[in-house]
């Protein structure tokens, strides 16, 4: 059996002695889309900010393709993406230029980020916009740039929190077929929603969080 892209074992997470998420364990194989669902508040953010390195864990462990992302964050980084439920970039830059400062702090070379760039934003009909800057882009068109960036270095694993909010219904149509081929490659997929229509259609597992615990995972059908 392959080993998970995502596994998150006894995860635990307070805030000034109050516990936001306790013992959660669960994993996102190769080729796997998981939805991640529950109410405002039940412990979703909190969890995706631990396993992108955003806020470190009161206990437990979150590995990336078998890397601890607490133990050597810089590898562990670089075999994922995050795309938050809130789309902040640099005002000052163009798209472009964006899309180029995230492809340099990746590694990605000048002839593979062009074709991805082309590509991407091609499908997203965000190709148009690139030059001009971000402060003009609607929050759409910032969401759509976010999730370039988050694919220009091929991740192993893609992690969004609320991915289809602010899309128009052409973008999240092409998204939902970009995350299918991640997964049909290999990847890994782990995302939140509140559109259960979404996640029945899309993931292959769901896993259910509500007041900090995970009360459900497995197969979308069971």
């Amino acid at each position: 059996m392959e080993r998970p892209i995502l596994e998150v074992s006894h995860f635990r997470k307070e805030y000034r002695g109050k516990v936001a998420v306790r013992d959660l364990s669960l994993s996102v194989a190769p080729g796997q889309i998981c939805g991640f669902i529950g109410h405002n508040g039940a412990g979703k953010t909190t969890l995706i900010r631990s396993v992108v390195g955003a806020q470190p864990p009161t206990s437990g462990t979150v590995r990336v393709c078998g890397t601890d992302v607490w133990a050597d964050p810089v590898a562990a980084k670089h075999r994922m993406a995050y795309v938050p439920d809130n789309p902040d970039v640099y005002d000052f830059l163009t798209g472009a230029q964006c899309l180029d400062l995230i492809a340099d702090v990746f590694g990605v070379g000048a002839d593979v980020r062009h074709r991805r760039v082309d590509e991407l934003a091609g499908r997203l009909e965000l190709a148009g916009a690139l030059d001009e800057p971000v402060s003009a882009y609607s929050h759409g068109m910032r969401q759509k740039l976010v999730l370039v960036g988050a694919l220009l270095h091929d991740p192993a694993l893609l992690v969004l929190d609320e991915p289809f909010v602010g899309l128009d219904p052409s973008a999240s149509h092409e998204l939902k077929a970009i995350l299918r081929e991640r997964a049909a490659a290999g990847g890994a997929v782990f995302f939140s929603s509140h559109v259960l229509e979404v996640v029945e259609k899309l993931c292959d597992t769901v896993a259910v969080i509500r007041a900090g615990e995970l009360v459900a995972s497995g197969p979308t059908d069971e």
